[in-house]
C-alpha cells in the first residue's frame, strides 16, 4: 500500500529554516524495522509515524526515529506534527484546539492552532519534568570532546550538568558566542566525556545570542544517534528548564525563555521555554514553537 508523508520545518516560520521533520501518515501496519529502515531514508534527524490513538479520546499515536534508533519522545516531531494535525483539522472546518498525542514516554497535550494555510504553531506540556543524572565528566574531558579550552566552559553560575525530561543530554555552558561557534567534536573522545552512556547528546550554550530578546543560544551534537548536529532539539530545551532552575535561581510565578539554536548550520530556530515555579519548585514546562509544511508525497 502506499502512505502519505508531509515534511515540515519546525521551530521556525521560514521554509527552509529551523529543522526538517518528515511525518509519515497511516502508519498503521508499519514494523519497528520498517520504520527504522523509513527514517534511514529520509536521513532527517527524526522522522515520525503516525497512527490511531489507543485512546479514541486522543487525537493520535507517534513513534519517532532518528537514522539509528527510536525515541521514546522528541520535541520538535512533537510540535511539527501537532502542527501537521492542527492544520489538517482546520481544512475540515475545525479551529484552534487542545489535542493530546500518545508517545512512548507518555501522553502529551498539545494547544494547536492553524496560522496560515501551511503554517501552524503549537505548544505542548513536558510529559515529564527534567531530572538530574549523573555527573558532567571533568572539564578537560569535556573541553577534549568539543575541542575547547577549558577556561571556555562555564558562566556566571552555570556548571556542565547531565539531565534528562526522556531523553538525556550533558549540558555544557560556554562563556562566548565565539567558543560556541568553535565546537569540534572529537568522536574518539565522545563516549567518555558526554553522558548518560546510553543516550550520549551534549547540548552546548551560552547566554550570549544573535538577536536581542532572545535568553540563549545553543548547539546540539548527537553522533551516536546518527545527528552530528541538529538545527532545534525540543527535548534539549525540556530538560533545559532543569539546569535553568538549578542555576538561574528563578522566583514563584511564571517565567519565559527563547532559545535559539541552528544558526551555524544556516537553519535558524527559535524554541520557546515556559516554566512555572511554585514554593521554589519546578510544577509544569512547556515547549512552543512553529512550523511550515513544504512538501507532501507517497511511499510505494
Amino acid at each position: 500500500m502506499t502512505r502519505r508523508f508531509v515534511t515540515l520545518d519546525v521551530f521556525t516560520t521560514t521554509p527552509h529554516a529551523g529543522n526538517p521533520l518528515a511525518v509519515v501518515l497511516d502508519s498503521d501496519g508499519l514494523d519497528t524495522a520498517a520504520m527504522q529502515a523509513i527514517a534511514r531514508e529520509f536521513n532527517l534527524s527524526e522522522t515520525v509515524f503516525v497512527s490511531a490513538a489507543a485512546d479514541p479520546a486522543h487525537r493520535a499515536a507517534l513513534r519517532i526515529f532518528t537514522p539509528s534508533r527510536e525515541l521514546p519522545f522528541a520535541g520538535h516531531p512533537t510540535v511539527g506534527t501537532a502542527v501537521l494535525l492542527a492544520l489538517r483539522d482546520a481544512a475540515e472546518g475545525r479551529g484552534p484546539e487542545l489535542i493530546v498525542l500518545e508517545e512512548q514516554v507518555g501522553l502529551v497535550p498539545c494547544a494547536v492552532s492553524a496560522t496560515g494555510p501551511r503554517v501552524g504553531h503549537a505548544v505542548f506540556t513536558l510529559p515529564r519534568l527534567p531530572v538530574q543524572l549523573e555527573p558532567a565528566a571533568a572539564l578537560p574531558l569535556l573541553a577534549g570532546a568539543l575541542g575547547l579550552d577549558r577556561r571556555e566552559i562555564g558562566f556566571d553560575r552555570h556548571v556542565p550538568s547531565v539531565v534528562s525530561a526522556g531523553v538525556g543530554f550533558t549540558f555544557v555552558p560556554v562563556s562566548s558566542l565565539e567558543a560556541l561557534a568553535g565546537v569540534r567534536l572529537d568522536t574518539t573522545l565522545w563516549a567518555q566525556a558526554i553522558r548518560p552512556a546510553d543516550q550520549p547528546n551534549a547540548f552546548v550554550y551560552c547566554r550570549r545570542t544573535h538577536h536581542a530578546g532572545h535568553d540563549f543560544h545553543a548547539r546540539m551534537f548527537a553522533p551516536a544517534m546518527g545527528v552530528r548536529e541538529d538545527p532545534a532539539t525540543g527535548a534539549a530545551v525540556a530538560a533545559f528548564a532543569g539546569v535553568i532552575m538549578r542555576f538561574e535561581q528563578l522566583g514563584d510565578g511564571e517565567h519565559r525563555f527563547t532559545i535559539e539554536q541552528g544558526y551555524e548550520m544556516g537553519r535558524p530556530s527559535q524554541i520557546t521555554l515556559e516554566l512555572a515555579v511554585a514554593d521554589g519548585a519546578l510544577v509544569s514546562a512547556r515547549i512552543g514553537g512553529s512550523a511550515v509544511m513544504i512538501s507532501e508525497g507517497v511511499l510505494l
